[in-house]
């Protein structure tokens, strides 16, 4: 009998085609045995080294050295909670020792008495922005609080429904969308104050890639490097060192 079901082990033994090294399937292939059986056993990992035909110490290996693999049983729902420095400043130890509270667990990894929950402290998540943050089956929760904590669990126990969010399209403005509205308007009277209302001018007319209709002037021709087709007045010549071109005023005769 084997550790991990047929299906599986089939869906394992089809990772190594859509990477170009059969080892970078190991880590996905990991992730879906601790999927079905909650934690990685060592049965599990030999299995999953077969199907990838790699070594079963290196497949142990990658096990052992990232954390959100799991070698030991935890609950069916882990609190991966971050505690690095942006965190640990917007209150993480607090959430965790919240955490530990709520799900009556003393320690990381310690299994809650229905099998339900587990928790432990992790390095950064990549989303400090939001801190304190946290992972919780496969998402990312934002800027914690011990009230989001609670209904979090009440709605993985099945006690209250998790409301509904409007993720991030824009409420529709009194009468539908436009679209809806532009269907509407051949059917529906204008009212008199849309019919006073004059139409925006149109705007100027693109042509090419940023020309307008009506060109801007062109600015002044250039001849050679630096000279414009209009030339600046010639300075007065000079002859000789110091001379002017023009004869100098005449000086009056000694006395």
């Amino acid at each position: 009998m084997t550790a991990l079901p047929a299906h599986i082990l089939d869906e394992i033994r089809e990772l190594p085609g859509k990477y170009p090294q059969p080892r970078s399937a190991v880590m996905p292939a990991l992730d879906l045995a601790q999927e079905e059986l909650g934690h990685l056993t060592p049965e599990a990992m030999t299995e999953v080294a077969a199907a990838l035909e790699l070594d079963p110490g290196y497949v142990e290996g990658v096990a052992t050295f990232y954390s959100l693999f799991h070698l030991e049983p935890i609950g069916k729902h882990h609190f991966y909670v971050c505690t690095n420095l942006s965190c640990a400043l917007r209150g993480a130890n607090e959430i965790v020792d919240h955490v530990r509270q709520a799900i009556g667990v003393k320690e990381p990894d310690q299994v809650s008495a229905d099998g339900m929950f587990s928790y432990e402290e992790v390095e950064c998540l990549g989303a400090c922005e939001f801190a304190p943050m946290m992972r919780f089956d496969h998402r990312y929760h934002y800027d914690l609080t011990p009230a989001k904590i609670d209904q979090l669990i009440a709605e993985t126990k099945g006690a209250i429904s998790p409301p509904r969010s409007p993720g991030r399209s824009a409420a529709k403005p009194p009468g539908g969308d436009a679209k809806t509205r532009i269907r509407q308007g051949s059917n529906q009277p204008q009212s008199s104050t849309a019919k006073s209302e004059s139409p925006l001018p149109d705007p100027p007319q693109q042509v090419g890639r940023g020309k307008l209709s009506s060109p801007l002037p062109d600015p002044p021709q250039q001849v050679g490097r630096g000279k414009l087709s209009s030339p600046l007045p010639s300075p007065p010549q000079q002859v000789g060192r110091g001379k002017r071109s023009g004869p100098a005023p005449n000086k009056k005769a000694d006395a």
